[in-house]
């Protein structure tokens, strides 16, 4: 087998639509509370895209829409030309905790989604796919250690190679190093964006950090307060691979400062 960095998962053309979202609107208690209203996007592959807003400004509707957990109340969902009515396996999805089962190994953590999807004789074939996905993370050797002797950087990894085990077209990302500290984070957020650009990944990424977004980034969609809508979508014009030294630029500076201002504006945008 080759290793896993040198797939490409999809076998999308670089830069071809994989996920386009037309006039999404989600309404709850009998359409008397509006989350979403008319919110069109289009991922493109390889791309990394972030959402940003106050909270209750839909962020989290939005992702579990496009996860296929909720359905919208009008609008179009489309993943790899096909209607996302219900979770899938080219939907790769990652939370703020690592949620690795304590009674698991690192690595038979990595194959469950497919052990409960197909069973165990297909969870022992993915077993070497799993290793060679440690190993990109930088956790060979902890292919048999469990949770709770790794620690919350190391769980993360271990949980960003469950998420690329069934090989998925999109990846889904809800805030997954908030709970981590400001070292780690960084050192995380670079390790997903050398993950990213290796699998030529088409990534979507819930934050309330605009450094975060901006470091990562190709494009930043700003939300309006409730009634979520886009307010804009800012590109991210900052050369790859992105350095956290390049945190300290003026350039930078000056997109982190655009989206707050548009941020601070609120009801106004």
């Amino acid at each position: 087998m080759t290793s896993a960095a040198a797939h490409d998962y999809s076998g999308v053309p670089q830069g071809a639509p994989v996920y386009e979202l037309t006039n999404v609107s989600k309404t709850y208690a009998r359409n008397q509370v509006v989350a979403l209203q008319d919110v069109s996007l289009t991922l493109r592959k390889g791309s990394f895209t972030s959402v940003i807003g106050s909270s209750g400004c839909g962020k989290s509707t939005l992702l579990k829409i496009m996860a296929g957990l909720i359905p919208p109340t009008k609008g179009r969902v489309i993943l790899q030309n096909k209607p996302v009515t219900g979770p899938r396996r080219d939907i790769g999805m990652m939370f703020q905790q690592a949620t690795l089962f304590p009674w698991k190994t690192a690595a038979e953590n990595i194959v469950l989604p497919i052990e409960i999807r197909d069973g165990k004789a297909a969870a022992k074939k993915a077993m070497e796919a799993a290793h060679d996905l440690l190993e990109m993370v930088g956790l060979k050797g902890f292919e048999d250690v469990y949770p709770n002797e790794l620690s919350g950087g190391m769980a993360q990894r271990a949980s960003i190679c469950r998420m690329l085990i069934t090989e998925p077209a999109v990846l889904l990302l809800d805030e997954p190093f908030s709970a981590l500290d400001e070292l780690s984070r960084d050192l995380m957020n670079m390790e997903l964006q050398r993950i990213c650009r290796e699998q030529n990944a088409t990534a979507f990424l819930v934050t309330h950090s605009i450094q975060e977004a901006v470091i990562l980034s190709d494009d930043i969609v700003v939300m309006k307060p409730r009634p979520g809508r886009i307010a804009e979508v800012v590109p991210v014009d900052l050369p790859r691979p992105r350095t956290l030294d390049m945190m300290t630029t003026q350039k930078f500076g000056e997109i982190v400062d655009r989206i707050r201002a548009m941020l601070d504006k609120g009801e106004d945008m």
